[in-house]
Parts: structure tokens; sequence; C-alpha cells
């Protein structure tokens, strides 16, 4: 019989080992659950600082676990309602343990957002206003390196410092990097992978390597060039998930017949 298998290349089918299946599961269930554990301890808080004692911050503050390299807190002011990914690394100073003196050198707003592995390196003072929202991997520093000596190697030479200060409502996109002395204004979009630097105006998108405005808002003429497609419309008050499930459904048909029984609505309104 064995040789019969042999020869027509069958395969005896093996009897599943339910219990090791079962172990398996239990296990990473197990292993998830641990994680998310010590995901929510290692959290750093207002409430529950652990190490790092920062200068200030704000209520509602969370830096996910695990964090970045994080060093010079009592530099390091955190406004209200800010999310710290996992893996953000915030310095103050050249390096641990020096005293900057009393102001601190890297404030950050209220209701900012910084992704996933980003880097804030405030050698000198940064000042990130509030409700900015950092995609993952941006890289922010106030310190780049000097090549004046030929003779020298670059890492050894003495930084250069400059100041960086990004105005409130700003979307940096994933990658960007922010380099020493840059001046971003108000409501900035900031393209994924740009590198920005010098003074960006306010309501202004800048792409590219180095960065320039592409796009830009002004009271007089709106925004230049124009927007492609249409601003988004926000969901109405009052509308409730059910509500918004059962629009999902609707065929072509049914929309066009709803958005017929609006116009003419509006018409009745008009006239009236």
């Amino acid at each position: 019989m064995a040789g019969r298998h042999a020869e027509y290349g069958e395969r005896v089918p093996k009897r599943k080992n339910t219990f090791s299946s079962r172990r398996r599961r239990l296990v990473q269930r197990a292993v998830h659950a641990g994680w998310s554990w010590v995901q929510r301890t290692g959290a750093v808080t207002a409430e529950r600082p652990g190490r790092l004692h920062f200068g200030a911050m704000g209520t509602g503050t969370r830096l996910a676990f695990p964090q970045g390299t994080v060093f010079g807190e009592p530099w390091i002011h955190l406004g209200d309602h800010c999310i710290i990914a996992e893996q953000v690394t915030l310095t103050a100073g050249l390096m641990p343990d020096l005293d900057l003196g009393p102001d601190p050198i890297l404030r950050i707003g209220d209701g900012v957002v910084l992704g996933r592995g980003s880097h804030v390196i405030a050698d000198t003072t940064v000042t990130i206003g509030s409700d900015c929202y950092f995609g993952p991997y941006v890289y922010v520093t106030s310190t780049n390196h000097s090549y004046d000596d030929p003779h020298e190697p670059i890492g050894k030479q003495w930084p250069r410092m400059e100041p960086v200060e990004i105005g409130p409502g700003c979307w940096i996109g994933t990658g960007a990097v922010i380099l020493p002395g840059a001046r971003i204004g108000r409501n900035v979009v900031v393209a994924a992978g740009a590198v920005v630097r010098g003074v960006v105006p306010d309501h202004a998108v800048v792409a590219g390597a180095p960065a320039r405005v592409v796009r830009r808002w002004t009271a007089a003429d709106g925004w230049q060039p124009p927007l492609r497609t249409p601003a988004p419309v926000p969901i109405p008050d009052g509308v409730t998930p059910e509500q918004l499930l059962a629009l999902a459904e609707l065929d072509a048909e049914s929309i066009a017949g709803l958005r017929a029984v609006e116009a003419a609505h509006e018409d009745v309104r008009a006239e009236s």
C-alpha cells in the first residue's frame, strides 16, 4: 500500500493538530492583549508623565508608546490636546543635561498632531502653532551642518543654528523637511517630501526641494491658480450615522430624484 502511494505521487493526509492550532490562537490573543496593555501603560500624559518631566504639558495631551528620543524636557512646552504618535523624537538643546536658561526652547501649541516617526530638533528656538497636523516622518530642525573648512570633516565642524517658526493651522505632509530659519505662515500646506527653507506666506501651498509656492490664496484674488475641485461640503448638523448609511445605499436614479426635489423646493423659496 505504501509503495503504491509513493508510486503514484500521492500523499497521505496528515491529521490536523487542533490542539496546537487552538494554542497558537490563544497565544496570539495574549500577545496582542499584552501589547495593548503596554501601549496604554507606557503612554505619557500630564497625569502620568513617567520619567519625562516637561516644562509644560497641557490637558488631554498624550505621547504614544513607544516614544522616540526625548531630552531637554524642562525646555519643552506642550499645549492642550496634542497627539504625539509612536517613535516621535522631541529634543531641546544639543545634548541632554544642558542648562538652557529660563525660557522654553521648543513650544508646541494646542491641538497639534505629530505623525509617527517625526523628529523635532530644537537646538535653538522652534515654535509650532496651534492646530498643526504633521504626517509621519516629518523632520523639523533648527540646526544644520556647516562645511566652511574644506579640510575638516563636516561632522566635526560647528553647526549653524537658526530659529524655526510654523504658524497655526498648517498641514505638513509625509516626509517633509523643515530647515533652520524657516518661517512658515498661517494655514500653509507643505507637500509630502518638500524641503522648506526661508519665508512662506500665509495661505500658501509649497512643494518641491527646495520648496516653492505652487498655489496661494489672497483676499483680492482667491486661490491662484484656481482650485480644480469644489470644496468639500460639511455634513449638516443633526444628520445621524444611520441616515448617512442610507444615503450610501442610494443608486444614481434615486440621487437624481432627490436633487430634482431639492431644486423644486429652491424654486418655490425663490418665488416666495
